[in-house]
């Protein structure tokens, strides 16, 4: 089909001159929706051949990973389903070697090495761990896109460095590339590649090029002829049609669908009646509604009509909705079942009563810390729920706040929200700053794009102005394009505007702000974590003055040093 991955696969694997087959290989080329989502699989694994039942952790690892890759979220990136799989495959083989009779002899349990290819829209994934290899045909030759984890102790002999199932823990080589229409790559166990040549294994697919499974066949059948000693395995991949680089599947949703009519006060629209406007910006028109059917108050998002001749926007404005129905947290906005068929474009949602954390700021101006961090808590809690998918949000701010009629924060506006799995689909490009300024990292100032610790950065933001009022940096960090920017940003310490706040937490929110990423948190969790347990090094790194620390000594101190003056003063008039 016009517009879509499509490719053609040969493989073939015989046990050779040995007594059994311990390879194991596969491919799964699914269709429409998954095709886009997760793309097409194809791996192969070589047990080693001193374990009896190395063949069974072969058949687990190629198997395994086909069918659990593809019921990993959608919104994952396929680094991450990728390594969560092969992972969960590596402790599942372990933990049945550990209770074996090769407890004590790894090299007889459930151990073999493993090599896959993913191919996502325009880029090609690779996941290694052995001494199988992946290649891509040039010309007449193979380039060689893995490395072989085998250590060589003399011309003769040798021994796995790394593998499936001999330790808890697994080191995955992982690396990616773009693909083009016409690049062909091979997968290929020991038993062919140290026997043939890349000259002879690229002849046989140029011969073969109507019928890639003759290919492998005839690959095989030479091994074999030329003494090969090993199980033989291979399988080649031809891409024939890269799809064209486009927004994810919610654009079918926006040609199919009409944009609504004019709504207002007991409007009908597809089963909900409108109560009143809540918000209208230049990207939406926001309505309080109820569900006829139910009862139940939702929010209904349209479209405002500067953005429906964008296709862009309009994406990130269905992908709120996208997003809410993928992250289950209470402090996460949540999508809304509909009773009634959908017969125009909008979004409907849960709805909050409360108000934005831009109003409680106003209405709490002095809050105690106490507070403050509990909030901050929740919406971190928000964060790490959106980052356990895969996601980004990248707008956190405090309009993007809401705070419930019992106190609980919940991020709300996922049209900015970064998915990994989506954005492997669009491809690569230049992407505008989607989030506010005042509350972005600098490093989205700079092109470098975000990650887990620009969405610190934006909590931390949040937090110093809670606590005081003020940002962090004012307007300078929305100003940031070079390194030599960075370095000119002065932080002011919390304590200058709230003496309430523990002295220490400017040491965590210093942090948490650092203008260069790398050196921030790399986990919501952990700003949170030093947030309630001070460490010693932010307790120490900072006095306050000692007015603060001991308001007596300090005006003792005063009174004592103009009690001098005074006495000079004296001494010099009497003399």
């Amino acid at each position: 089909m016009a517009g879509y991955l499509r490719v053609s696969v040969g493989q073939h694997s015989d046990a050779g001159v040995k007594p059994s087959n311990q390879d194991f290989h596969g491919v799964h080329i699914p269709e429409g929706a998954e095709l886009e989502s997760k793309g097409i699989a194809m791996a192969l694994a070589d047990g080693i051949s001193s374990s009896d039942v190395a063949h069974i952790a072969s058949e687990t690892a190629v198997k395994s990973f086909l069918e659990d890759y593809f019921c990993t979220s959608a919104a994952w990136s396929v680094k991450k389903s990728g390594n969560q799989v092969i992972n969960a495959t590596n402790a599942w083989l372990h933990s049945h070697t550990n209770n074996s009779w090769a407890r004590y002899d790894k090299d007889r349990g459930y151990v073999c090495t493993f090599t896959a290819l993913v191919i996502k829209s325009t880029r090609a994934h690779f996941f290694h761990v052995g001494d199988s290899r992946a290649y891509r045909v040039q010309g007449r030759s193979l380039e060689q896109l893995t490395r072989d984890h085998r250590h060589w102790t003399s011309p003769d002999k040798s021994y796995l460095g790394r593998a499936l199932g001999v330790d808890d823990r697994v080191e995955i080589d992982y690396h990616t590339l773009p693909v083009a229409a016409g690049d062909t790559y091979v997968l290929v166990t020991d038993g062919i590649y140290e026997t043939l040549s890349p000259t002879e294994i690229t002849a046989a697919i140029a011969d073969h090029t109507d019928d890639l499974d003759a290919a492998a066949r005839s690959i095989v059948k030479a091994a074999y002829d030329q003494g090969s000693d090993d199980n033989l395995t291979i399988q080649i991949l031809r891409v024939d049609q890269v799809p064209q680089p486009k927004l994810h599947e919610l654009h079918q949703h926006v040609a199919e669908l009409p944009f609504p009519p004019t709504l207002g006060a007991r409007s009908l629209i597809d089963g909900f009646e409108i109560v009143r406007e809540l918000h209208m910006s230049s990207r939406s028109y926001i309505y309080l509604a109820l569900d006829t059917t139910t009862g139940a108050p939702v929010v209904l998002k349209v479209p405002a009509i500067d953005v429906r001749e964008d296709p862009v926007a309009l994406e990130q404005f269905l992908a709120e909705e996208w997003v809410a129905r993928r992250v289950d947290s209470p402090y996460v906005l949540q999508a809304r079942e509909r009773s009634h068929p959908q017969n125009y474009l909008y979004v409907v949602t849960e709805y909050i009563e409360g108000r934005s954390l831009t109003q409680w700021m106003r209405d709490n101006p002095r809050a105690s810390f106490a507070r403050v961090r509990q909030l901050v808590e929740q919406m971190g809690k928000g964060l790490r729920a959106l980052h356990r998918q895969d996601m980004i949000h990248q707008d956190l701010r405090p309009q993007n706040v809401m705070i419930d009629s019992v106190g609980t924060a919940k991020l709300i506006d996922f049209g900015a929200v970064r998915v990994a799995g989506i954005s492997e689909s669009i491809g690569a490009g230049d992407e505008p700053i989607l989030g506010t300024q005042q509350y972005s990292a600098p490093e989205y100032f700079m092109g470098e794009g975000g990650s887990v610790r620009s969405d610190v950065f934006s909590l931390g933001v949040i937090t110093y102005q809670m606590l005081t009022g003020r940002l962090p940096y004012g307007p300078e960090a929305s100003q940031v394009q070079t390194r030599a920017d960075l370095n000119r940003l002065k932080y002011g310490p919390v304590y200058h505007y709230n003496r309430s706040c523990p002295v220490w937490i400017d040491g965590v929110l210093r942090k948490a702000l650092h203008p260069y990423a790398d050196r921030r948190y790399a986990e919501v969790s952990e700003f949170i974590h030093d947030l309630y347990h001070p460490r010693r090094e932010f307790v120490n790194a900072v006095r306050p003055p000692l007015l603060e620390r001991n308001p007596v000594v300090f005006w003792k101190g005063v009174s004592f040093l103009l009690a001098v003056v005074l006495v000079g003063q004296l001494v010099l008039q009497y003399r």
